[in-house]
């Protein structure tokens, strides 16, 4: 990974999350009973080799930096979340986290190349030859290693990272289409009518001196500081070189409640989409988890060890520290830490919160399926 600078970008506020984005910040939204969304980009990084992560966010910044430097940065060596602009005050802090932050010197971020462009110190270096940019509200698995080879192989401009899906659902999605030799054709930021079924999967990696050029140049221009509607658009109208690289395994855009509950039931169909040995351990990481079936052979739930169950729990998701009350049912439900279930209540396909309030969402599917 010499020459790649990671870049995660998080600064979503979770407005379409509803409940789940109420309190806290969507890139710290629980996920899989284990883990929080941010936690995937995170882990994906380290585990393919990077030593480093530079964190680019603009959202309630110290609450996302304070929470990663106790989670990442204190756990282990030869692998950290750098803060850009407020990294030093972290690596000097006599203490668990710095008292204060340096003054904001730089403008406020309004996209996700507005974030590249203004911290750019911090993502091209001298000794910078690729930037691979993240995001911390997907969840898969993933070894970048492969696909930074093929970039360099290939002499590349840029390499997106792209996925199959049925048609109907390419509307909420980057369209990308791409001519026989896997050069990049067409790139339609949530198009109203798709022309492909191949969707963006959102993580790809620039030549840096490509990257910053496009960046200069359109900054100070009418532009919407995005990297899917303005640069990869620009690069594209530029006749740079754009390769695709196909993502075969899961992944999944959390981007609504709908969204993060069906991606739940994922995880517990047989084959699961994630294994649970492949979800990060971030939350209370000391209590085991498992996943149990059910007496009907076709209803799964990943449950914390300690769980105190009165009642009955099925095909569900449960955090650690949860209690359900005698004689309460669950069923096809999200159960986020710390829960407090009832006695005699009956919940199916619900999210619940920490301070117990519910989140309906839709009817399960036909026995053993998954929604689309």
């Amino acid at each position: 990974m010499d020459g790649v600078r990671a870049v995660l970008l998080a600064g979503g506020e979770g407005r379409r999350m509803g409940p789940l984005g109420q309190g806290r910040l969507k890139p710290l939204v629980p996920f899989g009973g284990t883990s929080r969304l941010i936690d995937f980009s995170l882990a994906n990084t380290r585990d393919s080799g990077f030593r480093e992560v530079l964190l680019l966010s603009q959202y309630e910044e110290r609450r996302l930096m304070d929470d990663l430097h106790t989670v990442w940065n204190r756990t282990g060596p030869g692998f950290r979340v750098h803060f850009g602009p407020y990294d030093a005050v972290y690596r000097e802090a006599t203490g668990p986290l710095p008292l204060a932050l340096p003054e904001r010197t730089w403008p406020g971020e309004r996209g996700t190349a507005d974030a590249l462009i203004r911290k750019a110190p911090h993502v091209f270096g001298p000794d910078t030859s690729e930037v691979m940019v993240l995001h911390a509200d997907h969840v898969y698995r993933f070894d970048y290693g492969d696909m930074i080879r093929r970039h360099r192989a290939d002499g590349a401009a840029l390499t997106v990272s792209y996925q199959r899906i049925e048609r109907r659902w390419v509307h909420l999605f980057g369209m990308v289409d791409f001519d026989p030799a896997g050069n990049l054709t067409d790139f339609a930021e949530k198009p109203e009518q798709p022309t492909s079924d191949l969707v963006f999967a959102a993580f790809c990696v620039f030549d840096a001196a490509v990257l910053h050029r496009y960046l200069e140049h359109l900054d100070g221009t009418d532009w919407q500081h995005d990297i899917s509607r303005d640069v990869i658009p620009a690069m594209l109208a530029g006749g740079e070189r754009i390769r695709g690289y196909e993502v075969t395994g899961y992944w999944e855009d959390i981007g609504t409640v709908e969204r993060y509950h069906r991606a739940h039931r994922g995880l517990l169909t047989d084959p699961p989409t994630l294994a649970l040995a492949d979800l990060p351990r971030t939350v209370a990481p000391g209590v085991p988890r498992r996943r149990v079936a059910h007496e009907d052979g076709v209803h799964r739930s990943i449950v914390a060890t300690d769980l105190v169950n009165e009642g009955q729990v099925e095909h569900s998701v449960v955090y650690p520290g949860v209690r359900i009350g005698a004689g309460a049912r669950v069923g096809d439900c999200v159960l986020l830490p710390g829960t407090r279930v009832p006695a005699g209540a009956e919940l199916s396909s619900s999210i619940v919160l920490e301070d117990g309030s519910v989140q309906p969402c839709a009817p399960a599917p036909a026995v053993g399926g998954v929604a689309p």
